[in-house]
């Protein structure tokens, strides 16, 4: 603790240690202990304060971490003395009744962050006497009342050396013990045997174990280092891996610094000085976020970003949020915590052949693969052929690797690692360079693992500069799992995968249009390149064309591949967007969508493009509901382009639909099923497949046997992760607002509507229901509940309030702004104004947008809910009370004035809006 500046700033113990012997001295004895607790207080108290404000001037997070840890040793000198001296004097001790307090784990360290566990050995030479039990006791009750989460073992010497025989984390946490007070002698006899009966002899078991408690940690916290919200002690690169390095060195090489492992030949003192930035980093996240948390938070979640991020001295410049450069700074540190893990391994097996660093064997019989050397089952640069003479081999190694199934040495990428600088402006224009990079990119040998690998060893960001601008780029919203370069290594994956089949259940038609595309380059260029130009500023769509437009030819694409490639990027948002925000129903959609597709050819791209990116978001952004909404719009796409499928053949279509109808109502009469089918409209038949038409038209039946005013119905379809709700109701305005408010009264997300009238003055409303987690809204309560609030609702008694419900998402939605908007489409259908609302989402959120659409007088036809994180973008087909289009513009500002107004956050009491009749409205 010796470079800790100024420590009687922080606990000044001489005088502490006087007004505690006064304390002793003083008569009043039956006071004593509280009057020694509330000086401890308020030691403890004003040396946190110290600390904070040290911290928050120069956010050096390891300093303060060390300063904590100062003020804790001086507190437990301090309480022991008293407690051997004034407490439990002994005059003359026995050797049983020597007590040494050992300081352990991260304490033993002497980092101690600001909630963090107290972890203290109580060291005995044998079994706990009655005075060493009365002394522990004191130290510990006294400890718990000051408010210190203590973690305590009372043990022998014999005791510490057996359980670390036994248990590694005890193992571990004696590696760092560190003499506090007490019988030192006791401490020294630890140590020494702690080196000679446990140490000695053992460093492989050691490492074996660490090592695989780090991949279990590893695939319990997530097996990313990229993702948007990540623990900093536990997650992958973060500070327990630095730690591992440090215990596996400790226990190695006997050191107590990373400085000493230069000079054993581990680390140079460039990878030395990594090491070191990168605790310094992880240590000042770790206290900015104990702080700002005021617990021991681990998990960097992105309510806490924000302040953390302006806490740290992150501000916003060049178009870049501080949030995002703090958070980029954090996934570099976590990359290079990983660069550090590979180069101590190869240092290690270096050292020892026999290794348990390698990773697993090959049965590799040849010692030599196209120039490279086999060694341990992976391959390695060749001695004496030197990178700076042969370049390409910076690349042509991986591609190798990836070719034969082989993984990397990792002295190999310590080489690549310290030679990047050879990856320049004449390697990027080097064609056989280029078309290495684009043999591994369109692999069929998995194509994510070989680019994941020349991403981490640094290759791929400079090789690809457009790439490099995007790694560690936090994409800032709820929506995205992980950083634009994870993503997009993700995507390629799951393309990958697409083509190999395994994903024939969730995308059956992405499957089989895979192999009918002209160019798989095109495709995984498309997929490379589909995010490349995020956080610049501008619509990343148009940005990333213009990088394709560049690149591609340098690649060695075609003219008409690098046309192509650009259109995928620039519309690479296109079916997604239509297929979850407009109704597909509307011959002016799908017309409008295959006017700037053109060509079979480009659908099948795009929709294999769509489906990749998409499940690479994270892993419940994908489902089935999207996946049909996908392939519904593909098949329609599809016939058009194809010259099957044109507006003049709706009826057409409509009576085909009605004839399958009619064929499975075997049961009903002729006469039955004509007044059914004349109830209907086109849009209507054309909405629906067989199967749910044959339920509506059941449903319709019963209801009107039994004079029914109100039927519900709900079917759970699992494959789209949905609750179908129909409802069969007489028809008013404001129903469907109705319908939305009651809904989100029951605890159900809307996420998909169709809204029908039939010519009987009956409404038949579908609608697509999700819980709060993305699953089929289920729960047999909560659909019996769905039942009784509809019904009430209908009857006229007030909807639940959503307040409840929209607190418990406010905080966390709150950091992130989502600006409200609002666009109006006359053009987007021939018969219909389209409104597309943008705003935070929230519970009730669709009931009021539909209560402001039913005070503005509109009949809402159908609905499209989409929900992209935090972002809610609702489109609704509206026409006024006379069935027309609303084309004044006054009457088009007042629609968007209104709905502006209901994206505002605050949730009002849900109350039914007022209801007039279309005659009175009209009138």
């Amino acid at each position: 603790m010796d470079d800790i500046r100024d420590q009687r700033a922080i606990i000044d113990r001489r005088a502490l240690v006087g007004r505690l012997a006064a304390i002793a001295e003083g008569d009043r004895r039956t006071e004593e202990r509280a009057a020694v607790l509330a000086e401890l207080k308020s030691a403890l108290a004003a040396g946190r304060t110290e600390v904070r404000r040290r911290f928050e001037g120069a956010a050096d997070g390891r300093q303060a971490v060390r300063e904590l840890s100062f003020l804790i040793d001086q507190l437990l000198r301090t309480l022991h003395d008293f407690t051997t001296t004034h407490a439990y004097p002994l005059a003359n001790p026995s050797a049983a009744e020597r007590l040494a307090l050992v300081a352990v784990g991260g304490y033993g360290r002497g980092e101690l962050a600001p909630h963090s566990d107290v972890d203290i050995l109580f060291l005995l030479p044998y079994k706990l006497t009655p005075h060493g039990e009365q002394v522990v006791e004191y130290l510990l009750y006294h400890l718990w009342d000051l408010g210190l989460k203590v973690g305590h073992a009372t043990r022998s010497v014999d005791d510490c050396i057996r359980q670390a025989k036994a248990d590694m984390t005890i193992r571990t946490n004696l590696l760092e013990a560190r003499y506090l007070c007490g019988d030192q002698e006791l401490y020294q006899d630890l140590r020494r045997r702690y080196a000679k009966e446990v140490v000695a002899g053992t460093g492989r078991a050691f490492v074996e174990a660490k090592l695989a408690e780090r991949d279990e940690r590893h695939r319990r916290m997530g097996i990313s280092r990229y993702a948007l919200e990540p623990n900093i002690k536990e997650g992958k690169g973060g500070l327990r891996d630095l730690h591992a390095l440090f215990w596996i060195a400790k226990y190695l090489y006997e050191v107590d610094d990373v400085a000493t492992l230069v000079e054993r030949g581990v680390f140079t003192a460039a990878e030395a000085a990594t090491f070191d930035k990168a605790e310094a980093f992880l240590w000042s996240v770790r206290v900015g976020l104990h702080d700002l948390a005021g617990r021991p938070e681990e998990r960097l979640s992105f309510d806490l970003q924000p302040e953390l991020a302006q806490r740290l001295g992150y501000t916003d410049h060049a178009g870049t949020r501080g949030v995002e450069r703090l958070m980029k700074h954090y996934f570099l540190t976590a990359k290079n915590v990983g660069d550090l893990t590979r180069i101590f391994c190869a240092t290690l097996e270096a050292e020892n052949r026999k290794s348990v660093f390698r990773l697993p064997d090959f049965r590799i019989f040849r010692q030599e693969i196209e120039g490279f050397r086999v060694d341990g089952g992976r391959l390695a640069l060749a001695p004496g052929r030197a990178l700076p003479e042969h370049p390409l081999d910076m690349l042509r190694l991986f591609e190798v690797a990836q070719r034969h199934g082989l993984d990397i040495h990792p002295a190999s990428l310590r080489q690549i690692t310290q030679n990047l600088r050879l990856v320049d402006r004449d390697l990027r224009a080097d064609p056989e360079a280029n078309r290495l990079f684009l043999e591994m990119l369109t692999s069929t040998k998995d194509p994510e693992g070989g680019l994941r690998r020349l991403s981490e060893a640094g290759v791929f960001g400079r090789f690809v500069p457009d790439f490099g601008r995007v790694v560690a780029q936090m994409q800032y919203d709820m929506y995205h799992h992980y950083t634009v370069d994870e993503h997009t290594l993700f995507a390629i994956g799951i393309l990958h995968r697409i083509e190999k089949g395994e994903l024939a259940e969730e995308a059956p038609i992405a499957s089989r249009v895979v192999h009918q595309v002209l160019s798989r380059r095109v495709l995984y260029l498309a997929v490379m390149l589909h995010d490349i130009a995020k956080g610049r500023g501008g619509d990343h769509s148009e940005l990333g064309a213009e990088v394709a437009q560049r690149l591609c030819p340098r690649l060695g694409l075609t003219v008409e591949e690098t046309e192509s490639v650009e259109w995928l990027v620039r519309y690479h948002l296109l079916m997604s967007k239509t297929a979850f925000q407009r109704d597909m129903d509307d011959p002016q959609t799908v017309a409008d969508f295959t006017s700037l597709v053109q060509s079979v050819e480009r659908l099948r791209l795009l929709l294999v493009l769509t489906v990749a990116d998409i499940r690479a978001v994270g892993p419940k952004t994908w489902n089935g509901w999207k996946a049909q909404l996908l392939r519904d719009l593909y098949h329609r796409a599809e016939e058009q382009l194809s010259g099957g499928l044109i507006a003049e053949g709706r009826e057409a279509r409509a009576a085909t639909a009605t004839a399958a109808l009619r064929a499975e109502l075997t049961d009903w009469n002729g006469e039955d099923i004509d007044t059914h089918l004349a109830r209907g409209t086109a849009s209507y038949w054309l909405s629906f497949d067989t199967a749910s038409l044959v339920r509506h038209a059941r449903l319709v039946r019963t209801a009107e046997a039994r004079e029914q005013e109100l039927s519900l119905e709900s079917r759970i379809d699992r494959w789209r992760a949905v609750t179908e709700v129909t409802i069969y109701t007489p028809d008013r305005h404001g129903l469907v607002s109705l319908l939305a408010g009651a809904i989100a009264g029951a605890g159900g997300n809307i996420v998909d509507a169709r809204i029908f009238t039939f010519t009987n003055g009956m409404a038949l409303d579908t609608f697509w229901v999700q819980d709060a987690e993305g699953g089929p809204f289920e729960r047999p309560d909560r659909l019996a509940r769905l039942s009784v609030i509809v019904e009430q609702t209908l009857g006229g008694r007030p909807l639940p309030d959503l307040d409840q419900r929209f607190r418990a998402y406010k905080s966390r939605f709150d950091v992130f702004p989502v600006a409200p908007r609002v666009l109006i489409d006359n053009n987007a259908s021939a018969t219909h104004t389209v409104i597309e609302v943008n705003g935070r989402d929230r519970p009730g959120l669709l009931y009021r947008l539909t209560s402001a659409l039913t005070e503005l007088k509109l009949q809402i036809s159908s609905a499209k809910i989409s929900t992209f994180g935090q972002r809610a973008v609702d489109v609704f087909y509206v026409k006024d009370l006379y069935g027309l289009k609303i084309a004044a513009d006054p009457r088009l500002k007042s629609i968007r004035a209104r709905l502006l107004e209901a994206l505002e956050p605050t949730v009002t009491s849900a109350q039914p809006p007022a209801v007039e009749t279309e005659t009175a409205a009209a009138q």
